[in-house]
């Protein structure tokens, strides 16, 4: 089922609803898997695998920047955050030193960080997460602007997004954030039912959505914005789903993220609900939520590229993209968040006081970032799994080149008996699919990409791509 949330040591993605299915990850937690499932390949891993790629090829050209102020804890949260009360409302908590000094030690990481190389190019994408990132002050989020181009410059046009909760901004607001050079908002609304709200803990209720989608949708000077839905919430109902579907369609934000509640441990869902049983829906129930959401928004004309993800054309999120495409390096900056550069993925202390001690260590020059000596099997299960979590899917002959013919060859084949089922989908190089027997595998094959179907695919992404680690790790 898709409630299985990716590995998280791999990238953060729009990381506002921890405890869910997210397109794109933060980066904090040590790197987990699937269950394997495959157990009958004839070969062994050191006999397919060929090294050819044991870095990044570019340096990052992404940053993530974790601002982790909420006015309180989501119940499903298991976020590195700072709750700073819900008793005062924006802009009360502008003179808050919590905000103030934290910006200050994310500034000095940034400065005393190395970049990759010498001919570091400038940053096209910028992600302010959280946390909630609207309740910190523009004038702050200008300083670390600031640091990043200062330190390694930005491209003429980037994408810089942030994430930003109702209740927490007015249309003044909202343009000194846009004048900042932010281009791209991701409206945490989550439901449009005023009782999942506030099952959910959330600070918002169903007012402060409206109105921070009237001025979100009608600022002129913003063109992109995205909303985040959850589905499969305690006493949700297929009605329900089906109005907050509806509302969001005709909000018409240029990009949906829709997440499938997954229950933390740590998280106060965890003492309240067991995953299955009521309130919670059945897997079974969770799965129409899913089949919905891919039918709705598809006829409504998003384009849906992730499993979580959906688009208008031109409008996916090219932040998260950078997630997914093969062996992409990235930087990541503040508590609790994580890098991919120079090999080395690694991920900063979640409690501030830890997080201020490491800073201080990285500008002593003394923080040891581990090794860049990655087993070629790690890396060749990285890329099956975020491949086949796009729409695009797994380059055929890109793997091949990387990882070894035998191994792209023998992944397929243990692939075909769910091709036959439509799970897994072939297609030529012009991306047209290919069915029945009218396609091979491997280095001349006419197959050059497989992806999951949509939805039935999707939804069973774990399983399938534990077949892929079964194959690639026996």
């Amino acid at each position: 089922m898709l409630r299985t949330r990716l590995p998280v040591s791999l990238c953060h993605t729009s990381q506002r609803n921890p405890g869910i299915i997210t397109s794109v990850l933060h980066i904090i937690a040590p790197h987990t898997r699937p269950r394997t499932v495959c157990r009958n390949a004839s070969f062994t891993t050191e006999q397919q695998l060929e090294p050819t790629l044991a870095k990044p090829k570019e340096p990052p050209t992404s940053a993530y920047i974790h601002l982790p102020f909420c006015r309180k804890r989501c119940h499903y949260c298991d976020f590195p955050i700072v709750a700073l009360g819900s008793t005062s409302s924006q802009p009360g908590y502008d003179n808050d030193p919590r905000i103030s000094n934290y910006i200050q030690l994310l500034i000095r990481e940034i400065k005393a960080t190395k970049p990759e190389s010498d001919s570091q190019p400038p940053l096209e994408t910028v992600f302010f997460g959280g946390g909630t990132p609207s309740l910190v002050p523009p004038h702050l989020i200008a300083s670390v602007l600031d640091a990043l181009k200062s330190k390694m410059g930005l491209a003429d046009e980037p994408e810089i997004s942030i994430e930003m909760d109702p209740g927490t901004f007015d249309n003044v607001r909202l343009r000194e954030i846009l004048e900042l050079g932010v281009n791209r908002v991701s409206l945490g609304v989550q439901s449009f039912q005023e009782e999942l709200l506030r099952v959910c803990g959330r600070a918002h209720g169903l007012k402060e959505v409206y109105e921070a989608i009237e001025m979100v949708s009608s600022c002129e000077e913003l063109e992109n914005w995205s909303m985040d839905l959850i589905s499969s919430l305690p006493h949700q109902t297929e009605k329900m789903w089906e109005e907050s579907l509806k509302c969001t369609v005709d909000a018409a934000p240029t990009h949906v993220s829709v997440y499938d509640l997954q229950v933390e441990q740590g998280t106060k869902f965890a003492q309240l609900y067991t995953p299955g049983v009521f309130p919670l829906p059945t897997d079974v129930i969770s799965a129409d939520f899913y089949k919905m959401a891919s039918k709705t928004l598809t006829e409504a004309g998003y384009n849906h590229y992730e499993i979580s993800s959906y688009a208008k054309d031109a409008y996916q999120c090219k932040h998260n993209l950078t997630y997914w495409q093969n062996n992409k390096s990235f930087y990541g900056f503040g508590l609790g968040s994580a890098s991919y550069t120079n090999g080395i993925r690694f991920s900063r202390p979640k409690r501030l006081k830890e997080y201020a001690e490491w800073v201080q260590r990285l500008e002593d020059g003394t923080v040891s970032y581990g090794t860049s000596d990655v087993e070629v099997k790690d890396m060749a299960m990285d890329v099956v799994m975020l491949s086949l979590r796009t729409a695009r899917g797994l380059d055929l002959k890109e793997f091949g080149r990387e990882f070894g013919w035998q191994l792209v060859g023998t992944l397929c084949e243990a692939f075909r008996p769910f091709v036959d089922r439509g799970l897994v989908v072939p297609l030529d190089r012009d991306r047209r699919v290919l069915s029945g027997d009218d396609f091979e595998f491997g280095k001349g094959g006419t197959a050059y990409f497989v992806r999951l179907s949509d939805p039935d695919g999707f939804l069973l992404s774990n399983e399938l791509i534990s077949v892929a680690f079964g194959v690639i790790s026996p």
